[in-house]
């Protein structure tokens, strides 16, 4: 009799050794990686990583809105930001524009579905607006990752995101736009080519889906 293998607790913190792993692997990638106790201090080190003045743009993430850092970056008035702006443009005649605005801004700043111990960061999306800056049009990028979004390899962040990630981010498009999400694409940044433009500020704490 074959025994099924248990699914992964994708709400749980990881330890501390995995959290290490996970740092380790992602720098050996490329990344600038640092391990932050909570949220209070992810958003304390946003506002020291970015610039006053700098354009930024906000990917969708329930972690930057539980965390303030969505608040911070939008309606703080100490950056431009690239979200507030394109509310005010006309998205039938402008939307050329809107689109290269939300690709390349200074800083992106967004948080991902999962991240493996192996070193990758993958990232969902319906629209795909956080996509192209995540993946290399915008100058900066920042990622802010709960604890329990690790996992150890790809197959398995596949599986939060479908198992996990997208049950609960149906039940947030529902009640704010009436229509649930869709995993209309993805996105696995197995590395960073370029010394100093990602930054992953790994949490101990779990936060966000």
């Amino acid at each position: 009799m074959t025994t099924q293998t248990p699914v992964p607790p994708f709400t749980e913190p990881a330890p501390a050794r995995r959290l290490e792993r996970t740092a380790a692997a992602l720098t050996a990638h490329g990344f600038d990686v640092e391990i932050l106790d909570d949220a209070a201090a992810a958003r304390a080190r946003v506002k020291e990583l970015i610039p006053e003045g700098a354009s930024v743009f906000t990917g969708a993430s329930e972690t930057l809105r539980l965390s303030g850092i969505d608040e911070d970056l939008n309606a703080s008035g100490r950056y431009e930001s690239v979200k507030a702006r394109s509310r005010t443009m006309d998205r039938a005649t402008q939307s050329a524009e809107i689109w290269r605005m939300i690709a390349c801004p200074d800083v992106i700043v967004g948080s991902v579905a999962a991240v493996t111990e192996t070193g990758s960061l993958v990232a969902a999306s319906a629209s795909g607006s956080q996509l192209a800056g995540y993946s290399g049009a915008a100058a900066r990028a920042i990622w802010i990752v709960g604890a329990q979004k690790v996992v150890p390899d790809l197959n398995a962040a596949l599986s939060r995101i479908e198992d996990h990630c997208l049950p609960l981010e149906n039940e947030r498009a529902m009640e704010v736009y009436g229509q649930p999400s869709a995993l209309n694409r993805l996105l696995v940044l197995n590395a960073e080519p370029h010394p100093g433009r990602g930054t992953v500020l790994l949490l101990r704490e779990a936060i966000g889906f």
